[in-house]
């Protein structure tokens, strides 16, 4: 009995490798096999939704601009903004995020519904008066550009807290400031906005360093602007 029910395994086993093996051997090699029902149906996160995440709101800020003026979350009410934190004498990553935001305000120049925060974490040094002459060596043309400065204790807490975007004094570093290369996405109902990485993860912020941040926030604002 033993011998015919082993008889009888090897059997099925045998029509099982004449019949079902080659047709896996065929979708393998025709890329097809992760087209299975089950597996079909089987996503890593969100990875094909290129809708942008609403991570919160803004925080609550008010400051002086390069002008002399106060501006705070009501003079970007409908529209949507980009936001850094930096200051005029950083001799690192300033100056690169200095010429990525001048690509963001020329790709976007002239419309009335986006504009650009830029907070200095050295408000000490960086008087409105310092901030006018640097937004001017900039060469920056647009009118809803702010550069806003005020009280340290308050821009810290608004970076660190707020936005959790590190800021902070070092005298160990060149500058003698630290901070983050970041840039914030606030949408024209004043909700920080991002997209999504290869795994389905909010970014949160995007890297203003690189030009595949620069690239990416672009089109963001664009999808923003249509909203």
């Amino acid at each position: 009995m033993k011998n015919k029910s082993y008889i009888g395994i090897s059997f099925i086993i045998l029509v099982f490798g004449i019949l079902v093996v080659p047709k896996i051997v065929e979708r393998i090699q025709n890329g097809s096999v992760t087209s299975a029902d089950r597996l079909d149906k089987v996503q890593i996160g969100n990875v094909e939704d290129t809708s942008l995440v609403k991570i919160g709101p803004c925080p609550k800020f008010e400051l002086i601009s390069q002008d002399n003026a106060s501006v705070s979350n009501a003079t970007f009410k409908g529209k949507v903004f980009v936001l850094e934190f930096f200051f005029t004498s950083c001799p690192t990553i300033c100056p690169k995020m200095n010429q990525s935001m001048l690509g963001i305000e020329k790709q976007f120049f002239g419309n009335p519904n986006f504009g650009i925060a830029s907070i200095s974490i050295d408000p000490v040094t960086d008087s409105p008066k310092v901030l006018k002459e640097h937004a001017e060596a900039l060469g920056v043309k647009s009118s809803n550009w702010y550069f806003l400065t005020g009280d340290k204790d308050y821009i810290f807490n608004l970076a660190n807290k707020g936005f959790n975007l590190y800021a902070g004094e070092n005298s160990k570093v060149s500058g003698g400031f630290e901070h983050s290369g970041l840039f914030a996405l606030i949408d024209k109902n004043g909700i920080i906005r991002c997209r999504r990485d290869q795994f389905g993860n909010p970014i949160l912020y995007y890297d203003g360093l690189e030009a595949k941040g620069v690239k990416d926030i672009q089109e963001d604002i664009k999808k923003l602007l249509k909203e």
